[in-house]
C-alpha cells in the first residue's frame, strides 16, 4: 500500500522529530527475520527507550536531511530498520545484542554526534557500559580510598586493643 502525499509528510515529520531528540542512529538490514523475532526486538527496544522503525529509505533520507544523521544518508539502501535513541548507547546496544543471537539481522551503519559509524564503530559504541553502570563504577572508585582507610583504622584499633589487653 502506497502512501499519499500527506501521509508521507506525516512520516517525515515524525522521523524528523525523533532525529531531533536522538543522539544515536543505528541502521540494520532485517532481511529474513521472522515476525516473532522482530516483535522480540521491538519489545526489547521499547524497554530501553529506543524507537525502531521500518521506513522507506527515501522518506528516511528526507527526514534526516539537515540533521546530524545526514552523514549516513548515502547508506540508506535496502530493507533497513532504523533505531533512534536519546541515550547515546541504547540503540547500538539493543541492535548489537539482538544481532548476536540472530544472524539474519545485519548491522549496516550508524551515526553518533554527527559522525558516521561503520559496523565496528556501532559494535564499539554498544560495548560501552550504560550510564547507570558508569555511575556505579565512579561511586565505587570514590568510595575505595574511604573504605581502605576505615579498614586500616579498624586494624589499628584492634591491634591497640590486643596490646592493652596483654
Amino acid at each position: 500500500m502506497s502512501l499519499n502525499r500527506s501521509e508521507k509528510q506525516a512520516v517525515i515529520d515524525e522521523v524528523t522529530g525523533l532525529a531531533a531528540k536522538a543522539q544515536t542512529l543505528v541502521m540494520a538490514e532485517y532481511r529474513g527475520i521472522t515476525v516473532a523475532d522482530m516483535t522480540k526486538l521491538r519489545n526489547e527496544a521499547r524497554k530501553q527507550g529506543v524507537s525502531l522503525s521500518v521506513l522507506k529509505n527515501t522518506l528516511a533520507r528526507r527526514a534526516v536531511a539537515g540533521s546530524q544523521f545526514e552523514v549516513v544518508g548515502d547508506q540508506m539502501t535496502g530493507p533497513l530498520i532504523y533505531g533512534f535513541s536519546v541515550d547515546a548507547v541504547a540503540a547500538a546496544k539493543v541492535v548489537a545484542d539482538f544481532a548476536k543471537t540472530n544472524d539474519k539481522l545485519v548491522i549496516r551503519a550508524g551515526a553518533f554526534a554527527g559522525k558516521a559509524l561503520d559496523v565496528n564503530g556501532v559494535k564499539q559504541l554498544a560495548s560501552i557500559p550504560s550510564k547507570e553502570v558508569l555511575l556505579a563504577q565512579l561511586c565505587g572508585l570514590l568510595m575505595s580510598p574511604i573504605s581502605r582507610t576505615a579498614v586500616v583504622l579498624g586494624a589499628l584499633a584492634a591491634k591497640k586493643g590486643e596490646a592493652a589487653a596483654a
